[in-house]
């Protein structure tokens, strides 16, 4: 009998739940910070350690490289090991590579303490997934990943603006320092309240279901290393020409053999799981419609939407000429709606479902079409550039409504053995369509730029193809509302 088909144990909510649910969202909201605080002080952290263009672009791709390989094998060794024991190791590498990131004397040290950092992000990432889904079911669990998605509204707001502030207090050489090491308290913080708050024993518990069972060091010979490695290498091919193809085209190669790669891991989980091993992805998962339909939802929404504020900050920097601080402003409202619809779709998506997000992806095409409208407009000198802010608002609307619910709808029917590595291959769907999309969309609205000198245009281009995306994300959120009716 397959994991998919196994029946769970009678569920008995457990007391501290919500206290569990407090320290997952401290840890995400840090590590979620540390994401978007570092776009903004890029300049600055140039200028302070003398870095190339090369040396900047892989502060960014050094730790979304990372983070991607290790997701699915981290969250599958969370099913297995225990999710609390690993949650807490990840928040304690994040916070050790942010003190190592304050401190770096040059980009070198600097991109290191960002790849372990990123190791540390995708150790804590699946394992918060995974435990929403172990201790909260049915109306909670709506609630609990709507509390997750107003976390990440208000860390997309946060971020930048809190970013831009510690720059302009500690200068050029210290503020960007701080930019990292504002992480540590909040890791310390969330380390103590996890040994607190945690059940015990936070290794080798056996199965992950809330009940407590015997300590048992074999649950280790459960892992999958081959598995693990071949998936990580296969994702490390097929993101990194998208990170690193400008040093030379034979970059692109690794495109195919990831591609390869991912072919052999599919059929080495099949003949794994034949030998009676237990695979990383039970890949009957594959057949919950919910699951597939949702996986690629939020994979081909991220591949369009993330470049939105990529976009933005290059059009409202290099065509309007507003500084950091400002550009960063014109998003704070469109993310503070975000968090207030993750909230109340929370508490309504397992009564509305998939037309919740049906209803986000439109709001994020209006959103798209009119604030192409506005640069148009705004290029003539016929309005302001801050109505810009009134039509982001609805792609932050959008972004609540969409990817909190979706998580939920998507993990909803996987059996709780797997819940960590499923809901690490949603996630790994995220990062490879986030990293796809911004090298594609962004060379498409720079060579724009190239042919007509109009940043209007290109965002116009930029946005057009964004929408393109989005409307294949609205076509499979259909078929799934109708696979389920």
């Amino acid at each position: 009998m397959t994991a998919v088909n196994k029946k769970n144990a009678p569920f008995i909510p457990d007391p501290a739940r919500w206290r569990i649910l407090i320290v997952l969202l401290v840890a995400l909201f840090m590590s979620l910070v540390g994401v978007s605080i570092v776009n903004v002080a890029l300049p600055s952290i140039q200028h302070g350690l003398h870095a190339s263009q090369s040396d900047i672009q892989w502060v960014l791709s050094g730790y979304a490289l990372t983070f991607g390989v290790v997701l699915v094998s981290s969250g599958r060794a969370g099913d297995i090991m225990g999710r609390g024991g690993l949650f807490l190791i990840g928040t304690l590498i994040f916070t050790l590579s942010s003190v190592a990131a304050g401190l770096a004397s040059d980009a070198t040290w600097l991109n290191a303490a960002r790849f372990v950092q990123g190791l540390g992000s995708g150790l804590l990432s699946p394992q918060g997934l995974g435990m929403i889904q172990q201790y909260f079911r049915g109306a909670e669990r709506g609630r609990a990943f709507g509390y997750l998605g107003t976390v990440v509204g208000f860390s997309v707001a946060v971020g930048p603006v809190f970013g831009g502030l510690l720059i302009e207090l500690g200068g050029l050489e210290l503020g960007w320092r701080l930019t990292f090491l504002v992480n540590v308290p909040v890791g310390l913080v969330t380390i103590i309240l996890g040994l607190l708050w945690f059940p015990r024993p936070l290794f080798f518990y056996g199965g992950n279901d809330g009940q407590a069972t015997k300590p048992d060091i074999s649950l280790l010979r459960q892992l999958d290393p081959l598995g693990a490695a071949l998936l990580g290498l296969a994702v490390l091919a097929v993101l990194f020409p998208f990170m690193e193809s400008r040093t030379t085209p034979l970059t692109w190669l690794l495109l195919p053999a990831g591609l390869i790669l991912a072919y052999i891991w599919v059929r080495w989980e099949r003949r794994y799981a034949r030998l009676g091993g237990s695979p990383m992805v039970d890949l009957n998962i594959f057949s919950i419609s919910s699951f597939t339909n949702g996986t690629l939802i939020m994979t081909l929404y991220f591949l369009g939407t993330t470049s939105v504020w990529v976009l933005l900050a290059l059009y409202l920097q290099l065509g309007t000429g507003r500084s950091a601080l400002e550009a960063a402003l014109f998003g704070v409202p469109a993310a503070l709606l975000s968090a207030y619809a993750a909230d109340w779709a929370g508490k309504r998506i397992m009564r509305y479902g998939r037309r919740i997000v049906i209803g986000g992806i439109l709001l994020a095409l209006l959103g798209l079409g009119s604030s192409v409208l506005i640069a148009l407009l705004q290029d003539k000198g016929l309005v302001n550039i801050w109505w810009l802010v009134a039509s982001l608002s609805f792609i932050g609307l959008a972004q609540g409504l969409v990817i909190s619910p979706n998580q939920a709808l998507t993990l909803a029917d996987v059996p709780l053995s797997y819940a960590g590595s499923s809901g690490a291959i949603m996630q790994t769907g995220q990062r490879m369509g986030t990293s796809i999309g911004i090298a594609v969309i962004t060379a498409a609205a720079f060579a724009t730029l190239e042919a007509t000198s109009s940043w209007a245009m290109a965002l116009m281009v930029g946005f057009g193809v964004v929408a393109l995306v989005v409307l294949l994300a609205l076509a499979v959120a259909i078929k799934d509302l109708r696979d389920r009716d």
